[in-house]
């Protein structure tokens, strides 16, 4: 039997909203069992907002959650895709803004801030929402689906109109180790054509060449380049990690995503959980995914993010 994880501290930093380009304090606390992760915004009277597929309210350029009375926190892809990846459960973050800072544009500086305030099993089974039956949704080129799989894995493609990333494809089964070395640092990326609209429309406010790539015409223009081959399509991926862990759960399953974004992601989610039949939640050893790291009382570490944190 394998049980829940929470954090073993509360750790704190700041960074920049991506969109609205304010400091941000934020802070990660453990939570108990059954929890999930619940964000609270503590200069909205402390209102609570779970991370759960019903509370997406917006997806343009990212995940918008909301409560019932309206208050917001945006662009928790990121930070879901590292409790994600590191298996944590249940956690509260607390903001003091309607958006988690976008730090280096990557989840590896929130796997580090996860791993300095530690892990710890609970008493309760973790359990797992596994697919049992194939469902896509497709709008125009773009199409996201799920498919039985034993194991948690991601394949993405996407392909665009332009000559330093017209077409990019990345299969990978997702484990603590797989999520941390070759997808956590995949920074979010954007064309320096699009960036004047994009401000004019209240987004991309924050961004800069320290929290995003920046794509010209015939070149990136960050110094020192990409970190990764195919940098861009496992930033996708890891978009997709934060949104699928929306569900509340860990997936046993393997999602496909061609061209997919937050909305058709969100799409997807909607659709498995209206089909009853095309799941089913498990918690025995049986189904528990044979390569997932669950105990790391030795997890691999990043690289230490230039970010101001406290415990």
């Amino acid at each position: 039997m394998l049980f829940q994880r929470t954090l073993k501290n509360t750790i704190r930093c700041t960074g920049i909203g991506l969109h609205g380009g304010n400091k941000v304090y934020l802070s990660l606390r453990p939570a108990p069992e059954n929890t999930g992760i619940v964000f609270q915004r503590i200069d909205q009277g402390n209102a609570l907002i779970p991370a759960r597929v019903e509370n997406v309210v917006d997806t343009r350029l990212c995940s918008t959650i909301a409560n019932a009375d309206g208050v917001r926190v945006s662009t928790v892809e990121h930070l879901l895709a590292a409790f994600a990846g590191l298996g944590v459960d249940n956690a509260y973050v607390d903001l003091d803004s309607p958006e988690v800072p976008i730090m280096d544009g990557s989840a590896a500086p929130f796997v580090f801030l996860i791993q300095c305030a530690g892990i710890v099993e609970q008493r309760v089974p973790k359990k797992w929402l596994r697919i049992k039956k194939s469902i896509s949704v497709t709008h125009e080129n773009k199409r996201a689906s799920f498919h039985p799989c034993d194991h948690f894995r991601l394949s993405f493609h996407i392909d665009f109109d332009h000559p330093l990333l017209e077409e990019q494809g990345v299969e990978i089964d997702i484990t603590e180790t797989t999520f941390i070395k070759d997808i956590s640092r995949a920074r979010t990326f954007g064309f320096l054509k699009d960036l004047e609209t994009l401000r004019a429309n209240g987004l991309a406010r924050g961004g800069s060449l320290d929290n995003a790539i920046v794509i010209g015409d015939f070149r990136i223009l960050n110094e020192g380049g990409l970190r990764y081959e195919k940098e861009f399509v496992r930033h996708k991926i890891i978009d997709a990690i934060g949104d699928l862990y929306l569900l509340g759960r860990p997936i046993l399953g393997h999602f496909k995503g061609v061209r997919s974004g937050h909305a058709m992601n969100n799409l997807l989610l909607r659709k498995l959980l209206a089909r009853t039949d095309a799941w089913e939640l498990v918690e025995s050893a049986e189904h528990a995914p044979p390569l997932q790291e669950l105990v790391s009382n030795a997890v691999p570490r990043v690289l230490q993010p230039a970010v101001a944190f406290s415990m």
